[in-house]
């Protein structure tokens, strides 16, 4: 039996080339297409399609929306999501509205149709390109932002044990300079003292062991978490 799916798609050449791709193949129907969410689930609830695929940006009503409508009124009918700009939180607001796949606009045709075959028999497809996406996202999340060439200077010197006065005196910089550039490594590491701004930076391998501060509390702090 034939998979019906209703296109729901906010730009019309994607619309048009979703429409194209998906009509090469006799296990597929077109049944219906649309620009904007309400619409989409108005003409669910008329067609009964086995799957929609939903842009998850349109107008009138967007596909976070639309989804779980379509989830709530409609529950055997299984949404695909499509986006153009992925990130991490439209992935997660799109599977807890309820979408059960979720595809780049940019597919390949073999891939969309197979993802729309694999929505039609109950299972969840994410394309290979939206994970590997959401992975780089999520790597990128996780390195540090990088310090500038004085920012590293005054980390090195906070992890010796330097007052302010002391690196602002070494480094021939006003003391309330020190403290601005001091903020700034805190910010970009996302700690709140000098303790964890070097602890931070030894695991990181931004500061040599061999440079702390003996004793120091920051020493004691990546010992225990080494």
């Amino acid at each position: 039996m034939a998979v019906h799916v209703l296109i729901a798609e906010g730009h019309a050449v994607v619309r048009q080339g979703l429409r194209d791709f998906l009509g090469v193949d006799e296990d597929i129907v077109v049944a219906g297409v649309t620009t904007n969410g309400r619409e989409a689930v108005r003409l669910a609830r008329e067609l009964s399609p086995d799957v929609v695929l939903l842009d998850l940006m349109m107008p009138v009503m967007d596909g976070i929306e639309a989804t779980e409508q379509l989830r709530r009124e409609l529950p055997e009918v299984r949404v695909v999501a499509l986006t153009s700009e992925l990130d991490g939180s439209g992935v997660m607001a799109a599977v807890r509205a309820g979408a059960t796949g979720f595809l780049l606009e940019s597919t390949e045709a073999d891939e969309l149709r197979h993802a729309v075959k694999a929505a039609a028999a109950g299972r969840t497809y994410v394309s290979s390109a939206v994970v590997a996406r959401l992975v780089d996202q999520a790597t990128a999340a996780m390195r540090p932002e990088r310090l500038t060439g004085r920012e590293s200077e005054v980390l090195l010197m906070l992890a010796r044990g330097k007052a302010n006065k002391e690196i602002a005196r070494e480094l021939r910089i006003g003391q309330q300079t020190v403290k601005t550039y001091v903020s700034h490594i805190f910010d970009k590491f996302g700690v709140h003292s000098r303790t964890q701004a070097v602890a931070h930076a030894l695991r990181l391998g931004l500061v040599p062991a061999g440079e702390l501060a003996r004793g120091g509390a920051a020493a004691d702090e990546y010992r225990w978490s080494a």
